[in-house]
């Protein structure tokens, strides 16, 4: 199918079924608002796997359209553009399930694909902890055999979603005695079980879609190892690839959506005006045009840097557009309209936007990785 005709038959699908129940769903969900209509997200997404518009990119023999590049790609920013509800089966379509088509054995492939493609298996992603963060290499949690089984000990912390997952896939240290990058295995763990326990993370903006996760004696079957025991950094770094991939540039159309009501406000409340501000919106929109130009140049490129470069771009120029959103505000940005939870959008998004440097890799950390990967600059001190 020609990329044009693909477009105009997801806009139309969109268009179409974007109405009745689901009208009121527009625009839903996302960072900071993953608990707006969860259910009704839940009930949306499995009337698009329904019609075949899940999983767009998967090959047609697991049960996706075999779509291109450049038709994920469309998809992705038509999605957006429509003002379609943020997905509530991200980290189990766009991560763990292209995980399992290049790593995992047939078995696992359908026992837990159509699940994820059906949307009626969630997942949660089990790999930063308390003392390794941005420091994937430095995980403590463990997996021990015992029989047929695993066993797992351990802490998770800033895990999405998982107080309404099914399952996590979770990077545990299974060869006693082993560091950093080796005697890591990839787990596929069953959350609803007495060895787990979830705490939901108040964020700033009052909500908790974040949690920590305790493994206390939690167990999964001794197949659910995705790559062989020992492998698991190689298919964590594979999962982390999936994650920076052609969904970005339909987070951009999000982005772009999100300048523009920035600049109309800032026109209608008299805040452009200010040469300061005016100034820092041309730079926004500039900072969007890079954005995109760098996804394009490097759509199916798998290399870490390439991921890293893309990830700084956005994260940094996200955040200072949630300070740009004060700045417009003005004074009106400090106060809620009653309860101190009871934030408006630019507020929202300005708190939110914080942790944007930080989550899937900290700014930190992707400065290292250009540093030492492209530039051959001396490898950080590590103990």
């Amino acid at each position: 199918m020609h990329v044009d005709d693909f477009r105009r038959e997801i806009r139309d699908w969109l268009e179409h079924n974007l109405t009745g129940q689901f009208a009121g769903l527009r625009g839903l969900g996302g960072p900071g608002r993953e608990h707006e209509a969860f259910e009704q997200r839940v009930a949306w997404e499995r009337h698009v796997a329904a019609a075949g518009w899940n999983c767009v990119g998967w090959p047609v023999e697991h049960g996706g359209r075999g779509a291109t590049l450049a038709e994920q790609v469309v998809f992705h920013e038509e999605y957006a553009r429509a003002d379609a509800p943020a997905r509530v089966s991200h980290l189990g379509q766009e991560l763990l399930g292209p995980t399992l088509i290049a790593f995992g054995t047939p078995g696992q492939q359908r026992r837990f694909l159509p699940g994820i493609r059906s949307v009626t298996q969630l997942w949660c992603q089990g790999y930063s902890e308390p003392g390794a963060g941005s420091d994937l290499a430095a995980v403590a949690t463990k997996a021990e055999p015992d029989g047929d089984e695993w066993v797992l000990h351990g802490q998770k912390v800033w895990t999405s979603l998982a107080h309404v997952a099914d399952w996590c896939f979770v990077l545990a240290r299974t060869e006693p005695g082993s560091r950093r990058h080796h005697g890591l295995s990839y787990l596929l763990v069953p959350m609803r079980q007495p060895g787990v326990q979830v705490r939901p993370i108040r964020q700033l903006t009052g909500t908790s879609e974040f949690n920590e996760v305790f493994f206390d004696g939690a167990r999964t079957a001794g197949d659910l190892v995705v790559g062989a025991p020992g492998e698991g950094w190689r298919v964590a770094m594979g999962t982390l690839a999936f994650e920076r991939g052609v969904a970005t540039l339909g987070q951009q159309v999000g982005f772009r959506r999100e300048l523009r009501a920035l600049t109309d406000l800032a026109n209608s409340n008299g805040a452009a005006a200010d040469p300061a501000i005016a100034e820092r919106l041309a730079e926004a929109w500039m900072g969007l045009e890079v954005l995109r130009a760098h996804a394009l140049r490097t759509l199916g490129d798998p290399s870490a840097s390439a991921a890293s470069v893309s990830k700084l771009l956005w994260a940094n120029w996200h955040r200072s557009l949630g300070e740009l959103a004060m700045l417009v505000r003005g004074a009106g940005s400090l106060v809620t309209s009653g309860d101190p939870d009871d934030l408006d959008e630019w507020q929202r998004l300005y708190l939110f936007t914080r942790a944007d440097t930080i989550y899937g890799g900290s700014n930190e950390i992707q400065r290292n990785i250009i540093a030492e990967r492209v530039l051959g600059l001396p490898r950080e001190v590590r103990p």
